[in-house]
């Protein structure tokens, strides 16, 4: 395969994208924000052709009040039906496959580079070995329970430190490659 699977997220320190209830407002309120810093995000996110999202995630952009993906092919994972708005008919598509059947049916239309988001859809391609990067912003914040960034896998998932940078309001960021993942680097 030629297609490129990335993953550029925000974690606590202990591990965790959001709280049980899904509440990620930690995210702006537990450091100073750097004015004019989005910490690498909008030339990774220009470089996509598409998103790959799990339905939480893509009902939490959809409440937001301006949808944060216009321009992008954002393709939906879930296994029950979702409601897109007349607004994004163009742009969201629905799909209830397996990774692997996902990563086929992009590559198809001509995706190359895909942007996987949400805890349970990034944790889905990272056991079918399908993610090839990720950039991890620790948060400093410990937030004792929630949704965590990783879970259970059948076998130990190599990386490799690409970077790693400090910002002077306590943000860590990393990015690693994927030894195992099956798509070409």
């Amino acid at each position: 395969m030629t297609i490129r699977c990335s993953v550029f997220i925000a974690t606590s320190l202990d591990g965790f994208i959001a709280r049980s209830d899904g509440d990620f407002s930690w995210l702006d309120s537990s450091a100073p924000q750097i004015e004019g810093e989005d910490f690498g995000f909008a030339e990774f996110y220009s470089s996509v052709d598409a998103l790959v999202m799990g339905r939480k995630t893509y009902e939490t952009a959809l409440g937001f009040s301006e949808w944060p993906y216009a321009g992008k092919r954002v393709v939906v994972l879930s296994s029950s039906s979702i409601l897109i708005p007349q607004n994004l008919e163009k742009d969201v598509e629905h799909i209830n496959a397996s990774p692997g059947e996902v990563i086929q049916q992009l590559e198809l239309t001509g995706a190359r580079y895909v942007y996987v988001d949400g805890g349970l859809t990034i944790q889905g391609f990272l056991k079918a070995g399908l993610i090839n990067e990720m950039t991890i912003t620790t948060i400093p914040i410990l937030l004792g329970s929630g949704i965590p960034l990783f879970g259970p896998l059948d076998q130990d998932i190599q990386l490799q430190l690409i970077t790693s940078r400090a910002y002077p309001n306590g943000f860590v960021q990393t990015k690693y490659r994927i030894y195992h993942s099956k798509l070409a680097d």
